[in-house]
């Protein structure tokens, strides 16, 4: 749709709505791989996250598989099988289940999240290589306003 050298104002014309597609699945592409390469999948890292007193969960209280995709459903994918990410989960022992089906992290589990927690900033810098923070800042906001302009909630 675009090469390095189409004037602004032929950018300008063209739709945000498919820029911004691109650009999720490109990103979320890209951040899988990473993680991928590292041992262990987004939805996987989700889990950790939600289950953890030392990240998301406010108490460190198990959840439910149901409650879980609750809690993540504005970030899950339609491929994402929570059930069969949590079996692995299970398998390494980073994750329990009670009597009453509710995972819950293991001390193990909770210092493998601290470890591929670590390797964020490395896979956000790859992601912003050659955008400086302005920018960043700038197209955010940006696409906040798009949001507002449309009837949508900026979180």
């Amino acid at each position: 749709m675009t090469s390095p050298h189409t004037p602004d104002a032929e950018l300008a014309a063209q739709p945000a709505a498919y820029w911004t597609g691109v650009a999720y699945e490109a990103l979320i592409a890209f951040t899988r791989a990473q993680q991928a390469e590292l041992g262990f999948t987004q939805p996987q890292y989700w889990l950790l996250r939600n289950l953890s007193e030392s990240d998301i969960s406010p108490d460190g209280h198990g959840m439910a598989l149901p409650e879980l995709q609750q809690a993540m459903s504005g970030y899950l994918r339609p491929e994402d099988d929570l059930a069969a990410e949590a079996e692995v989960l299970l398998e390494r022992g980073w994750l329990t289940r009670d009597g009453e089906g509710r995972l819950w992290i293991t001390e193990p589990g909770d210092e493998a999240r601290a470890r591929l927690k670590q390797h964020a900033p490395a896979i956000r810098a790859r992601i912003h290589q050659g955008i400086d923070d302005a920018d960043y800042v700038t197209t955010l906001k940006v696409l906040q306003q798009m949001i507002r302009n449309t009837g949508g909630a900026v979180a």
